[in-house]
């Protein structure tokens, strides 16, 4: 972040390489109570502070650019301005290992691991966790794993890789929740699905929070709730599926989107938090299965 020129008696330009960064960086100063103006200079985008906020607004980019390093795969989409995030490629790989260790190594896993309402509600709790690591068959696997990958990658761009995918499996288990509650008789289910639609419900809801931060755009949310839901039907509502754990699932997701859409911008970008979001779900998936195994 070398200065430029003097411009005007304003503090020297801070540079940026797109646009997108120099809007990210607004947001991350605007966090820290320091106004920067977005300019397109003959360099290319640039912020502008007052000259007495200059040094702390560097000292606090320099911070957030050490703090998100690593984070490469993070990445927008070349023409459409949406970021996506291809850490989802790793949750896919994960519940394919998981799908080879449940039927081919141990095959007696899915049946203790699995959704089964009676055991749920005589203290097999667990269940509601580690049934969203299972799946049935191969192509149970694929159609959640096509589905999941791009509607969890923009999620983990939107909230951080973290906090997104723990955010979305937390709506899975919340999904697996309303099934059990509306059939606690004989309901038996297993898959990624209720966590698949919790992350389409964490997108649908980011245009609220933008709308919270910086207002206008109000005609734009109850067409983000439409295509939202639209695409609910188009996956979740195939007969024969767990209906009710897609929607708990979505539900879900759009609540805790929300939740998290009062978070200062550019906070849940940062490692910490999503570092924390990491071994949070790494040591829910760990315990519930160690106890699934007993």
């Amino acid at each position: 972040m070398d200065d430029t020129p003097d411009m005007g008696g304003l503090a020297p330009a801070i540079p940026a390489r797109s646009k997108r960064q120099a809007m990210d960086w607004s947001l991350v100063l605007a966090s820290q109570d320091i106004a920067a103006i977005i300019n397109r200079g003959e360099s290319g985008w640039e912020l502008i502070v007052d000259k007495p906020e200059h040094e702390r607004a560097q000292g606090v980019l320099l911070q957030y650019q050490i703090e998100n390093r690593g984070w490469g795969w993070r990445r927008e989409v070349p023409g459409t301005g949406v970021i996506f995030h291809w850490g989802s490629v790793f949750w896919a790989v994960g519940i394919a290992a998981f799908y080879w260790w449940s039927t081919v190594r141990y095959p007696q896993m899915k049946s203790a691991g699995m959704v089964d309402s009676q055991a749920v509600w005589h203290g097999q709790w667990w269940r509601l966790f580690t049934a969203v690591t299972l799946h049935e068959n191969i192509p149970h696997l694929v159609s959640n794993a096509a589905t999941g990958i791009p509607l969890l990658g923009l999620a983990m761009a939107g909230y951080g890789p973290g906090v997104g995918v723990l955010a979305a499996f937390l709506a899975g288990v919340a999904g697996n929740c309303a099934s059990v509650m509306l059939d606690p008789v004989a309901h038996e289910s297993l898959g990624a699905s209720g966590m698949v639609t919790g992350a389409l419900g964490l997108i649908t809801v980011q245009s609220f929070a933008s709308w919270r931060r910086n207002g206008g755009g109000v005609s734009f949310l109850p067409r983000a709730l439409a295509g939202g839901v639209l695409i609910l039907v188009l996956i979740g509502f195939t007969p024969g599926t767990d209906l009710a754990a897609h929607v708990g699932g979505f539900l879900a997701g759009a609540v805790m989107g929300l939740a998290l859409a009062g978070a200062p911008p550019g906070a849940l970008q940062r490692l910490a938090p999503n570092l924390a979001g990491g071994i949070a779900l790494a040591a829910l998936v760990l315990v519930t299965w160690r106890l699934a195994s007993r």
